[in-house]
């Protein structure tokens, strides 16, 4: 193996030149790959959360999140795949056993003796490149157990300047969004894409920097409409819509009729932001009026309505620069006022299917055209018109894989099926329509404590657990974050969406009902 490329500084004219050569390997990789999945290749998977460690600490178990690229261990069907999968804490064995036990067709240990795990043993609430940067023997190690550099990719969950620099050094392409690109994932730099691309989106305003800022559009927006009830307010950076709050117009209505001047009215909806609505529990106005300052926002009209859904859509560019649109979701959203993504349902309802994958592919061709590659989400709010017709908003565009990606990963390895945009299905290779709901938040108390092997057995013996032959069941994955926080998540398969919703509600059924001490002493006698 060469030795790592420390010669290039961070962030330096250097690196980021070299960064484009090394990059420019990428489409005919994956050229190679896609004719030909049994050459040898070699994905370093880096399932870095490299986002704002404010906005991630509202989110129980952050640090677990992690796991979700565990579905990326299925592409080890693939007999001359090799992984390097790194992580800030060991994974639990039983946790790497129960996904390799869903490769049909692959022994357990052929698939083992192709996976190299690593970890920096650092639990510590920081970015797992970071840690990763400042280990130069496992640098080392990870750079040994690479095959061929000219057949290897690295692979994470969102692309920073961290990234960038790790793929430099060891010497390999990253399969993301370079990280010069990222305002184009935003808040704000979502509203400019949107308008660029066509797509319809809430009246507001971007590039808010301060609260002044953010008291002028919210008056601006009212003196559109003085009608308007409610409007939102976004950190640019705000993850899973924790980032979000809620402005009442209610609170100053009579005021803002009263006063003379747009100057007067801004002082008086300035005077009270710190009653904002915060979708995260924890969330304060002085934290996040300096995080306002620290990464600016946006303000947009709150779109309301009876009939109104939330969904998304999944894109995907590739190294060749193909647009695609390869999945839609109806989100489970809650928090104060619907805002926080707690799991999804695949496919969104057809009523609005393909309005909103049309909509997504537009977007991934604006995003192809300025040189963005990879996954990512784009984040719907639909509502019917007085004409019974739905209308799209765009929401927001996600520059990394969400809470929809590992979840159509899962259904799209495990079934071997397709997705045909023409009507938004996915059809296994038997014929039959596949269906999922997933989410990231069953979570309990009476969950903590439950540890890996636990759940397993719960899941075998209530014969919940995904059967390849049936091609329905639950899937569990954030199987670490159990025991600590009571938290886990599943995606649950079937061949309706009743049929899904079913192992969802039974799942839930069996967890509470297990962890029911007084009712369910079978609980204690688990190894």
């Amino acid at each position: 193996m060469s030795p790592l490329n420390i010669e290039f500084p961070m962030g330096s004219s250097h690196e980021l030149e070299r960064f484009a050569e090394i990059n420019a390997r990428l489409p005919r990789m994956f050229r190679a790959v896609v004719n030909d999945p049994r050459q040898t290749h070699t994905a370093i998977i880096v399932p870095s959360l490299s986002l704002p460690q404010g906005e991630l600490a509202k989110i129980a178990g952050a640090g677990f999140y992690e796991e979700r690229l565990l579905c990326l261990l299925m592409l080890l069907r693939q007999p001359r795949m090799h992984i390097i999968l790194v992580t800030s804490q060991p994974i639990h064995p039983t946790i790497i056993d129960y996904y390799l036990h869903l490769l049909a067709g692959i022994p357990g240990t052929h698939a083992r003796k192709r996976l190299t795990l690593l970890s920096t043993s650092d639990g510590a609430p920081r970015a797992l490149t970071e840690k990763i940067l400042e280990r130069p023997s496992l640098m080392a190690q990870i750079n040994n157990k690479i095959k061929s550099k000219d057949h290897a990719h690295m692979v994470c969950f969102n692309s920073t300047p961290l990234e960038r620099t790790l793929a430099v050094r060891l010497g390999v392409p990253l399969y993301a969004c370079d990280p010069a690109l990222l305002d184009l994932g935003t808040k704000s730099g979502s509203r400019k894409v949107f308008r660029e691309a066509g797509v319809p989106m809430p009246a507001g305003f971007e590039d808010l920097q301060n609260s002044q800022d953010v008291a002028n559009a919210l008056v601006a927006l009212w003196e559109e409409n003085p009608s308007l009830s409610k409007a939102v307010v976004k950190l640019n950076e705000g993850f899973s819509g924790e980032g979000n709050a809620i402005f009442r117009y209610d609170w100053v209505r009579d005021t803002l009729d009263a006063a003379e001047s747009h100057g007067t009215r801004v002082e008086l909806v300035h005077a009270v932001l710190p009653k904002l609505e915060f979708e995260a529990v924890t969330e304060t106005w002085e934290r996040f009026d300096r995080t306002m300052n620290q990464m600016g926002g946006v303000v947009e009209v709150f779109i309301d309505g009876n009939d109104k859904f939330s969904p998304s859509v999944q894109c995907r560019v590739t190294p060749v620069g193909e647009a695609q649109a390869i999945s839609t979701h109806d989100q489970i959203l809650g928090g104060p006022s619907g805002q926080v993504f707690l799991g999804c349902e695949f496919p969104c309802r057809d009523d609005y299917r393909l309005l909103i994958q049309n909509y997504g592919r537009d977007v991934a061709s604006r995003l192809a055209a300025q040189g963005v590659i990879g996954r990512f989400g784009v984040d719907f709010i639909v509502t019917r018109g007085p004409d019974g017709k739905f209308q799209a908003h765009g929401i927001e565009i996600n520059l990394r894989k969400g809470g929809t990606t590992h979840p159509f990963l899962m259904l799209k390895f495990l079934t071997d099926g397709r997705y045909y945009p023409s009507n938004g299905q996915f059809i296994s290779p038997t014929g039959l329509e596949k269906y999922y709901i997933a989410s990231d938040n069953l979570m309990s108390e009476a969950y903590r404590g439950l540890r890996p092997d636990d759940l397993v057995d719960i899941a075998v013996y209530h014969s919940i657990h995904f059967s390849a032959v049936a091609e329905c069941g639950v899937v569990f994955h954030l199987i670490g974050a159990l025991s600590q926080y009571g938290k886990t998540g599943v995606t649950c398969i079937g061949n309706t969406l009743e049929e899904a919703r079913s192992f969802y509600n039974r799942t839930l059924e069996i967890l509470n009902r297990e962890t029911s001490l007084v009712n369910n002493p079978r609980l204690i006698s688990l190894p």
